[in-house]
């Protein structure tokens, strides 16, 4: 019994695959787009569930700790909800979120930073703060911007008014 290979034509594969594969620019953008999702929001779930990390709030610098009016695991069940937030953002506007994520990347760069110890993951995430500006920058042209003349456009066709 012979196999044999099926290949299906380019009309049959999602639009956004085939445009990946004849455009590596867009192919960085959607890998940057997913991981800037997937990775967030598993992060952030992680805060509440503690399975890739039991003491999250030991990434708290003491100064931090020292500011908050209530617990460091309750200021990281706060980071986790700001994570998934941060994902659900990034899937639904790129274009504005990435920034959003890039921003909170650097506040947790200053904790890491001011914290001996965490110098090697405040590192990762300058690397991850460069990955969230590049998924920025390519979103700048590939996401659509919004704009009052598509709310307009929306308005119209639904019979609403502004």
């Amino acid at each position: 019994m012979t196999t044999s290979r099926v290949d299906l034509p380019d009309s049959r594969l999602p639009d956004m695959l085939h445009r990946a594969r004849r455009d590596p620019a867009y192919a960085a953008f959607v890998a940057l787009r997913v991981g800037y999702v997937v990775l967030p929001l598993w992060m952030g779930i992680d805060k509440y569930v503690k399975v890739l990390n039991t003491d999250w709030p030991g990434y708290l610098a003491p100064w931090i700790v020292n500011l908050l009016p209530f617990s460091a695991q309750t200021a990281m069940y706060v980071v986790g909800a700001v994570e998934i937030l941060a994902a659900v953002l990034v899937a639904l506007k790129p274009r504005y979120a990435a920034y959003v994520v890039a921003a909170w990347l650097a506040g947790i760069i200053i904790n890491l930073l001011t914290y001996p110890g965490f110098y090697d993951v405040a590192l990762r995430d300058v690397g991850l703060l460069v990955g969230a500006l590049a998924l920025a920058f390519l979103a700048a042209i590939y996401d659509r911007p919004w704009s009052r003349a598509g709310a307009a456009d929306h308005h119209a066709r639904t019979g609403r008014s502004r």
